[in-house]
């Protein structure tokens, strides 16, 4: 027997279609970006509240090598991009999930032209990659705040110790 591929996966973008999909989205577009290695109950919160503040949200992702560069360890991430991006495709508040390789999102943020940018908590806004190209035409940058306190870098270290 035959099952339809779940629909979720259409809502992933490769960054080369970034520009002409994210364009068809609903406005106030949201965009926010991360690893998301190990999805936890501080993530989808973070989504959850991220969504809320638009009408449609674009989630970018680092890649395996991005993730590796930013130092979190030599066995991060736990999950390939592929299954990262399933699965965040698979959240009923991310409309669309692309990916980066370089170090930061700058480019994707460039292309979507959000006019809501967000980030969690453990940013200052001023610290925000894209702030500044957001805020130049007329959007908005947030920070918001852990309601939370979970990692996965804890939840790990946490599995390791049993």
């Amino acid at each position: 027997m035959s099952y339809p591929r779940p629909a979720f996966e259409a809502k992933i973008c490769a960054p080369d279609e970034l520009r002409a999909r994210a364009a068809s989205l609903s406005r106030p577009l949201v965009f926010t970006n991360g690893c998301f290695d190990i999805l936890h109950r501080g993530h989808v919160t973070y989504l959850a509240q991220a969504r809320a503040l638009g009408a449609a949200m674009v989630v970018a992702l680092n890649t395996d090598a991005s993730v590796k560069r930013l130092g979190k360890g030599d066995d991060r991430p736990v999950n390939p991009l592929e299954d990262r991006a399933a699965v965040m495709a698979a959240l009923a508040c991310v409309d669309l999930v692309t990916w980066f390789d370089e170090d930061t999102p700058l480019h994707r943020i460039l292309e979507a032209r959000p006019e809501i940018l967000v980030k969690g908590g453990d940013w200052p806004v001023e610290r925000i990659v894209g702030a500044t190209e957001v805020q130049g035409w007329g959007g908005t940058v947030h920070s918001i705040p852990f309601e939370h306190d979970r990692s996965t870098t804890a939840l790990l270290g946490r599995i390791r110790s049993l």
